[in-house]
């Protein structure tokens, strides 16, 4: 589908050029002759890109005002400022209010065609972005039925109301990420940006930039995270990896609730959530001095911690089932089964979830899902290390026969009763035992808490 350009200049000449031009290139118009004409049809409906004169009918400042009016029904529409008494200050003010580009009167028509299609492609980009954050944010659900699982479900649901700052731990693939977003979905925020900044991915320099933003010499300005997750929500993950100088400008932040860009003068008043998260140990990280104790207790409000996969090997076949369904659908594909299961049970699971879903989507695209010896295949290539000892057939038979069996009796078990998470009674029922009797069984074969 074809861009649409609003193209607003009171003069007639200007508009029939501007018109021509556009409508050669392949995209659609509208054209306002007015400021009072150009408010219709932003109301009736806002444009991909607009191209604004800033002098109307009404004064000086009218395409500034109209630029301000587009961005409030939406931040992302390209608006290209044009002016036949430009100066430096109006060329500055028109991109400190969010103008994509400011051209002066007589323009060069190749230029502004160029920058029509930037702006063009810059929204067609965002759309993309929020399409694919839209598809994210309902693809992927936090999938289990394990205690830790449930817990943090329940804590999502309480901090809908809330404000607080959120903390979460968790293992690297673990689903932080996930949980910061469910967070985001379920808040009063939810119609607001959710920004995030990542501490492990940026050198000090390049964060403080990042986060606060910067006002440059020739008097443009990069918005930082901050500004842009005003009024919603931003994550900083892998906190921890902060330079303890950044740390501290952060605390500052938290406690003054207001902050400076890079060679800015003014204050800029801070109106956002802060989700903050880690996959290293938090208090080892403290005790070692590489992460500031008094942040993290401004941080640390609300503390939800994700156990790793392992421990909640319950979730493995569901997790399962839901990738593969999720991913199939994606690659229209029939479902399929994964039948046999002991070995992504037994599996430690260094990448949790995220190494999960991976498999998944390699054993989906590899087979298809129609040939159960090669995805079997493709699970034990895969799975180069198991979370507890395999016994081979040679090793087996090393044993005498009372070892070997019980060695199985103790791997089989264990294996049943991370299926059923630690849960004695499903496990008695699946395995047809009496509760009692696997109890005492189990405590004969020396098989103890598997969390």
């Amino acid at each position: 589908m074809s861009a649409e350009i609003l193209i607003i200049d009171d003069n007639s000449d200007i508009r029939l050029i501007l018109n021509e031009l556009i409508l050669e290139a392949g995209y659609k118009t509208r054209l306002a002759a007015n400021y009072n004409q150009a408010l219709l049809e932003i109301d009736k409906k806002i444009p991909d890109v607009a191209i604004i004169d800033v002098k109307l009918d009404k004064g000086d400042t009218d395409g500034i005002e109209l630029l301000n009016h587009i961005k409030k029904k939406n931040k992302d529409v390209p608006v290209i400022i044009i002016s036949g008494h430009a100066n430096i200050d109006m060329a500055v003010n028109s991109l400190k209010s969010g103008a994509f580009e400011f051209i002066q009167k007589p323009f060069d028509k190749e230029r502004l065609l160029n920058f029509v299609k930037r702006a063009v492609e810059n929204f067609n980009l965002k759309n993309e972005n929020k399409n694919l954050e839209h598809k994210l944010f309902h693809t992927f659900e936090l999938v289990g039925i394990s205690s830790n699982i449930n817990s943090v479900r329940e804590q999502i649901s309480k901090l809908a109301e809330s404000q607080s700052r959120i903390f979460i731990s968790g293992p690297t693939g673990s689903g932080k990420e996930l949980v910061a977003r469910n967070i985001y979905k379920n808040s009063k925020r939810s119609k607001n940006p959710f920004i995030i900044i990542n501490g492990a991915l940026l050198d000090s320099k390049s964060y403080e930039k990042e986060l606060l933003g910067e006002e440059k010499s020739d008097g443009s300005i990069s918005y930082g995270a901050l500004e842009k997750a005003s009024g919603g929500i931003l994550l900083i993950d892998e906190i921890t990896e902060i330079a303890l100088e950044t740390q501290s400008k952060i605390l500052r932040i938290l406690i003054d609730q207001k902050f400076k860009r890079i060679n800015g003068n003014h204050d800029i008043n801070v109106d956002v959530r802060i989700i903050s998260s880690t996959s290293k140990e938090i208090n080892r990280e403290i005790d070692n001095g590489n992460f500031r104790e008094d942040l993290f207790h401004r941080l640390n409000v609300i503390n939800i911690n994700l156990l790793p996969l392992k421990k909640r090997a319950e979730d493995i076949p569901i997790l399962v089932e839901y990738f593969i369904n999720n991913i199939c659908n994606n690659y229209n594909i029939k479902p399929y089964t994964i039948k046999n299961n002991n070995y992504l049970v037994n599996y430690n699971w260094p990448g949790n979830v995220r190494e999960l879903r991976n498999l998944i989507e390699r054993i989906t695209i590899l087979t298809q899902g129609k040939d159960e010896e090669k995805i079997l295949n493709i699970i034990k290539e895969s799975l180069t290390q198991y979370s507890e000892k395999k016994f081979t057939l040679n090793e087996t038979l090393s044993y005498p026969l009372r070892e070997a069996r019980e060695n199985f009796e103790k791997e089989y078990l264990i294996t049943q009763l991370k299926k059923f998470g630690g849960n004695i009674s499903k496990t008695a029922k699946f395995v047809g035992m009496e509760r009692s009797a696997l109890h005492r069984k189990l405590k004969l074969l020396g098989v103890k808490d598997l969390n």
